[in-house]
């Protein structure tokens, strides 16, 4: 549209409005440049002509190296839904007469007490102060500037929306400094619970990729980032995030870039966490001798208070990582005992070496196949060799009678689910927690004739159904004092044939859907000779 500067301003001067000051030639009302991250003005008045001249005014206007955005409402209504759908609006020009003689002020109400928009700088502007005298607006109203509309000269103008901006700048950089001490403060609760090492630094990157994000609006939203263990000279991606993803268990000399690897290694000599130009290189050493690296993009554009909450962050993080360590040397603790005693009570059995190693990784893989957890499958996997514990108890004439059993001595050796019972069930560690239902629960049926308790179906416990198939199909497949080892097919066929008698029918099912899996686990743990 072509209009006549000059028009508009015979006209605001026949109207009394002669303080717009424009120079007097044809101009048109420029297509505005939007820059990746303008600021947003909503224009709300009922007078095309102001909408027109504030954006004249303003085309060039840049504050903090961003341009303006525009939106206009020539409503309250229109107002009330653009605001709603650009709660990130920086300012509202507002009309104090639009559709009603109190549209603005509805307009302003709306936003403080329904939106809870407490951000946006309202400018109320009016052409008619007598219907809304400044001192009861400004003491009534939650608004930050009143102006009659013969005061907005074009510089006044400019220094209006520069000291708005500049206020609303100042309270989101406030805002986005509480979230982040909030934040910060709640992950640091966070990290001393007790995980898994790559769960740990998983949501360790998700935390500070957190931290990165509050400002949605900023260009560093798309950050990556990466997790790194180094140790005696094994420098392994242990956790990663947007582009790194793919370098999970992949050692960081193969599939980081060598700029990256220069800031790592900085980091690695320096021992303390550095800003390098757009990343961050987090430095966590522990008492036992590890080393662990974070790697994360897009912090250009952090502050100095941000980077330093960062800071704080990490020092928790150094914390945090020896606990989790010792508490994982606890575990590779227990973990050995349990392998240790598990193979000490079959090395009783001839023929039964490694045995404790295939139940584990069967009932591991068999357990998320039916949908269990990674951390209810290790543990599982964890608790499941000491499923025969019990046979600690029974004699070594019978445990390795190389013909049939007399009913007695069948009666007598049923009982080590009871002895495995009893020796674990006093524990509160949740790895033989879960190793005392085992070792009772691993010879009970489907339909209810197994031993000790004669639990029926669902009442056997998962871990339970798992590792008694699991300790079945090894037996079938692997030769034993009484017996040789099956064909494949024998087995399959035994399985189907007792699908929801002896076993769980869904567990069945999905271990003949995969059966190659389990038969790789056999190759991998094979019986050793003499």
């Amino acid at each position: 549209m072509i209009i006549s500067t000059q028009d508009i301003m015979d006209e605001q001067i026949a109207n009394g409005s002669d303080n717009f000051l424009f120079a007097a030639e044809q101009a048109e009302i420029p297509t505005l440049h939007v820059s990746n991250n303008p600021w947003k003005i909503i224009i709300a008045d009922d007078e095309k002509e102001i909408h027109q001249i504030t954006q004249m005014v303003l085309n060039d206007y840049v504050f903090d190296k961003r341009n303006i955005q525009f939106f206009s409402a020539y409503t309250g209504e229109e107002t009330k839904r653009l605001i709603e759908e650009n709660p990130d609006t920086a300012i509202i020009l507002l009309d104090v007469v639009m559709e009603t003689d109190s549209s603005g002020l509805e307009v302003a109400q709306y936003i403080r007490q329904t939106l809870k928009n407490s951000f946006v700088r309202i400018i109320l502007r009016t052409g008619q102060p007598g219907k809304a005298p400044e001192k009861k607006i400004i003491m009534e109203y939650d608004i930050n500037e009143y102006k009659e509309k013969t005061e907005l000269t074009t510089q006044k103008l400019f220094t209006t929306i520069t000291s708005s901006l500049r206020s609303y700048k100042d309270l989101i950089t406030i805002d986005r400094t509480r979230q982040v001490l909030e934040l910060v403060i709640k992950s640091s609760e966070r990290i001393f619970e007790n995980q898994s090492l790559k769960r740990f630094t998983t949501g360790l990157l998700n935390r500070i990729l957190s931290i990165l994000r509050l400002d949605q609006n900023a260009m560093y939203i798309q950050a990556s980032g990466f997790a790194a263990s180094y140790e005696q000279n094994d420098f392994r991606v242990i956790a990663a995030t947007g582009r790194f993803e793919s370098f999970i268990d992949q050692d960081v000399r193969d599939v980081v870039p060598k700029e990256i690897q220069q800031y790592l290694r900085s980091a690695l000599e320096k021992k303390e966490g550095i800003f390098i130009d757009d990343a961050y290189i987090g430095y966590f050493s522990t008492e036992t001798g590890s080393t662990n690296l974070i790697y994360l993009n897009g912090c250009r554009n952090l502050t100095a208070l941000e980077k330093d909450l960062i800071r704080i962050f990490s020092s928790n993080i150094s914390i945090a990582f020896d606990n989790l360590y010792l508490s994982q040397e606890i575990v590779d603790t227990q973990k050995e005992v349990i392998f240790t005693l598990g193979e000490l009570v079959d090395t009783r059995s001839k023929g039964m070496a490694n045995h404790v190693r295939r139940v584990a990784e069967f009932s591991r893989l068999l357990a998320l196949k039916a949908g269990l957890r990674e951390e209810e499958a290790e543990l599982l996997k964890l608790a499941s060799p000491m499923h025969d514990v019990g046979k600690i108890g029974i004699p070594d004439s019978i445990l390795n009678k190389p013909g049939a059993l007399s009913d007695d001595e069948y009666c007598y050796i049923k009982s080590h689910s009871q002895i495995g019972f009893e020796i674990l069930k006093n524990s509160k560690r949740e790895i033989l927690k879960a190793a005392t239902i085992v070792a009772q629960q691993h010879h009970e049926r489907w339909d209810g004739s197994g031993y000790p308790q004669g639990l029926k179906g669902e009442q056997i416990h998962i871990f339970g159904r798992i590792t008694g198939l699991a300790d079945v199909f090894d037996a079938l497949t692997h030769n034993r004092i009484y017996k040789k080892a099956w064909p494949i097919q024998f087995v399959i066929d035994y399985f189907k044939d007792n699908r929801g008698k002896y076993f769980d029918p869904r567990l069945v099912d999905l271990f003949i859907q995969h059966i190659d899996e389990f038969l790789e686990i056999n190759k991998r743990f094979p019986e050793k000779e003499g």
